[in-house]
């Protein structure tokens, strides 16, 4: 009996995922169809040299293939969120890869209520940073449809 139930239970998850599909957090960006490369950049540590590192990966890649020509996501999370704090040195590189080269900052919302945790308050972020529910799940999904994932 209770193999039925598992397998009623399973079928219903299935099922709930064909309906509803995946979150709007996971969903690739339509903002560049002509990109022929496809990368996500991960950012897990609080380094200065690894934060500029990672900016200028994604500058890099931008200047080299054009903007149009490249989709590019950093993803923040644990100590790399620091990267995307509203009074980080690299803010300004960071307004500027948006706007100009349209380069994607996601922000962990897991991380974000552990920050908040320690501290006692919602750390203030860039506002080019959009939040994503937790940073690994971002980098698994973008992955799974065809991002080429970048650790510097």
């Amino acid at each position: 009996m209770n193999t039925i139930f598992r397998s009623l239970a399973t079928l219903a998850l299935a099922g709930s995922l064909v309906l509803f599909g995946p979150s709007a957090h996971s969903a690739a960006p339509e903002d560049k169809p002509f990109a022929e490369h496809k990368i996500v950049l991960q950012i897990s540590a609080a380094d200065p040299r690894r934060q500029t590192l990672v900016l200028n990966v994604a500058n890099n890649l931008v200047n080299h293939y054009g903007a149009d020509m490249v989709d590019v996501e950093i993803v923040a999370f644990g100590p790399g969120l620091s990267l995307l704090f509203a009074d980080n040195a690299n803010s300004g590189r960071i307004d500027a890869l948006a706007d100009s080269s349209k380069v994607r900052f996601a922000a962990c919302e897991n991380t974000i209520a552990a920050v908040t945790r320690q501290r006692g308050s919602v750390p203030e972020l860039n506002p080019k940073a959009t939040h994503v529910n937790a940073g690994v799940v971002r980098i698994m999904d973008l992955t799974a449809q065809g991002y080429t994932l970048i650790k510097p």
